[in-house]
Order: structure tokens, then sequence, then C-alpha cells
């Protein structure tokens, strides 16, 4: 079998995590060949890599000019490469499709409406605008691909009653040695600022900044948290800058950076900056508990991250995130800073509770595998072509 992956869709997050872990799988799977779209500067991550070959294309400059690129182009592309399936990465499908296609579905911005409101709070016309026009493309997406698989069983009864049509699961993975495999130590810089915040209770919270997870109900806990834990220091790293420009996309971070000042918590904020995929084990387990406020999500890998590294879990109450956590984390209201303070509370004050999470947390990551999701993946491809 020959694959078609789209992967151009791919610049920081969630869609990064995925082809770093999926690309190596596929090449595994000695009975399909794979070419993939992806931008030029990521292709050197997989030189020398099985199976696998790549489509020299220049960056889009935007998702529309992306999108275009791939409706005017890419059949001939598909076509050339001899390919049997095409895979779309990336939230948009390609419209009349030569071969039969899937399309992998994960962005939860366009059925959110928290985000709407959140954008128009933040008088964000311009995103919001943005945001609707892609949410047109990625429902009609939904009807020109022949499966739609969303990364969580939450997520793909949202799609589908979104779109009004049938949507499956497969779960995206988590690769235990991959994932703990590089020993080299972490940049000074972020070394010496964990050094700092070594005394005090460390949670973290690993993304770049974004409106969608919620940061400003971190910030408004963080003093919360720290009267009710009296004398004991708390700190919050973040694996962002809040500074506009230092972050994907084009969210604004100037009105974050401003409630860290006025709560005047900004000792207690820790901007580490991007932190290289393959040492963030070095930072989970730095840390005492992982936290999440978001208000929409499609899978969240950090939350499966953190339970491999043995951190005990307090999330926003999601769907998402009870399907992928379970048992091994504490919920809150996804904006309520006091339930988000009580529950790290209970943690900090309960060493029997913050093992219990961790060791359910440690198992639980253990249901999660890139090459289940591989193979899944590869059945769904192979059904498809035998429906033809």
């Amino acid at each position: 079998m020959r694959l078609f992956l789209n992967g151009l869709a791919a610049s920081a997050g969630a869609g990064l995590t995925y082809l770093r872990n999926v690309i190596p799988e596929i090449s595994k799977r000695r009975e399909v060949r794979t070419t993939v779209a992806l931008d030029s500067a990521l292709q050197r991550e997989f030189e020398g890599i099985a199976n696998i070959s790549f489509v020299n294309l220049p960056s889009p400059r935007s998702t529309i000019q992306r999108f275009w690129r791939e409706q005017m182009h890419f059949g001939r592309i598909i076509k050339e490469n001899g390919a049997d399936v095409l895979i779309s990465a990336g939230n948009f499908a390609l419209r009349n499709s030569p071969v039969p296609q899937i399309l992998l579905s994960g962005n939860s911005l366009y059925t959110s409406t928290d985000f709407v409101v959140d954008l128009r709070c933040r008088r964000d016309y311009r995103l919001l605008a943005d945001t609707y026009l892609k949410a047109v493309f990625a429902k009609r997406s939904l009807a020109w691909a022949d499966c739609t698989v969303a990364p969580t069983e939450a997520f793909a009864k949202e799609l589908g009653v979104w779109a009004g049509t049938a949507v499956s699961a497969i779960h995206h993975g988590f690769n235990h040695e991959r994932f703990f495999k590089d020993p080299g130590p972490l940049p000074t810089r972020i070394q010496a600022k964990l050094d700092e915040a070594k005394p005090a209770i460390r949670l973290l919270f690993v993304s770049h900044y974004n409106y969608y997870r919620n940061f400003e109900t971190l910030f408004r806990a963080l003093p919360i948290i720290q009267k009710k834990l009296e004398s004991r220091q708390v700190k919050l790293l973040l694996t962002c800058k809040l500074t506009s420009g230092e972050n994907p996309g084009a969210y604004r971070a100037e009105a974050a950076a401003a409630l860290v000042r006025k709560l005047n918590i900004a000792d207690s904020v820790i901007e580490l900056g991007t932190v290289p995929y393959g040492l963030l084990h070095h930072l989970y387990r730095a840390c005492d508990i992982y936290v999440t406020a978001a208000y929409a999500e499609s899978f969240a890998h950090p939350l499966v991250e953190a339970m491999a590294s043995g951190l005990p879990v307090v999330a926003s109450d999601l769907l998402v995130h009870r399907e992928v956590c379970g048992d091994a984390a504490l919920y809150f209201d996804r904006f309520s800073s006091e339930e988000l303070a009580a529950e790290v509370k209970q943690i900090a004050d309960s060493p029997a509770l913050a093992n219990g999470l961790a060791a359910r947390g440690l198992a639980r990551s253990q249901d999660f595998s890139w090459s289940a999701h591989v193979e899944q993946l590869l059945a769904l491809a192979r059904s498809l072509l035998d429906s033809c």
C-alpha cells in the first residue's frame, strides 16, 4: 500500500508532536510506502528513515495559501506519486481527491462556543473572522473526506454533531522509550530558572501562549493558592513567553502579561520559553503538579506526558480531559480559579493523594500507543481500499 500523508499544516504544538511520532511508526511497516508533504525545514528531522519519501514544496505563508495550493495542485502530485490513500493531517480535506481520503481533524476551536465568546470579549475581531472562515472549510472538509478521524471519542461526537456526519475516533498515542530517550541536559538558562524555583511547589503548564488554553484562570488562581498554602511558596512554570511574536499564531499576549503584573505574581510565574521536545521529560520530572485550565481541547498530549512522568494532574473539567486522564486527575470548572486552587491545595497537603494520582497516571499513560494508533489508521486505509 502506498500512502500520501499531507503534513504541511504542522508548524507547532500537537501537529508537530503527531508527525514526530507517527512518521517513524509508519516507517516500520515494511508493506507500506509513504510519501509525506512536509515543511522543508522539518524534513531534516526525518532524514534516513526507511520507507519514507518527501515532497519538496515551499512553505505556505498562511493557512489560506496552503489550502489554495492543496486544492489546486495536490491531486496531480498524489497521482504522480502513485498513492493509494491520502491522509490529510490538518483539519482540511482535499476536494475531489483522486484516491480514498482519511481526514485527521483535531482543531477544537471550530466547534468551541467558549472560543467565540473569548474572542468577542477581547475584541479580536480579525481572529474571529479568520476562525469563522476556516471553520466553514473545515466543516465542508468532513463531507469531502471518505472518513474523518478524531483523536478522542469526546471530540469525535462533538465534530459529528457540528457537521452532521459520522466521525471515527482513534486515540493519539505515546511512546515511552522515545519520549524519555534523550539524556542530554536542559539548556543552561532553563535549568537555572528551575533551580531558582526549587524550594517552592512547582506547578507546570506546557503550551505556547494562546487564548483557548486559558492562561488567565491559572494566573488568577496563583494568589489564591499562595494564600491557601500559607508559608509554602508556589511557582508556575510556563514553556512560553508572555510576549506577542514569541508564540505561534496571532495571539496577543500583552493582556496576559498585564494581568500577571496586576495580580503582583510576576515572581511566581516563570517564563521558561520553548523547551526542546526531546528534553521535556526533564522538565516534567523537575515539577510537582501538572495544571491545565484549557477550555477547548481535542486530545492534549501534555496530559499523557505528565502522567507518564509521574506527575499528579489538575485539569479543567472537559470531556476530553476526563477521557484522557480518567481517575488520574482532579478536575475543576474551567473558569473557576477558586476550584483550581482548592484542587492544587488538596494535592499539596496530601502526599498520599499525590502518590495515588501519580501511580494511576503512570498506569493510564500505558494505554496510549503510537504503534496502536498507526495500526488502526492503516487498517482504516485498507478498508477504504477494499471498499473501492
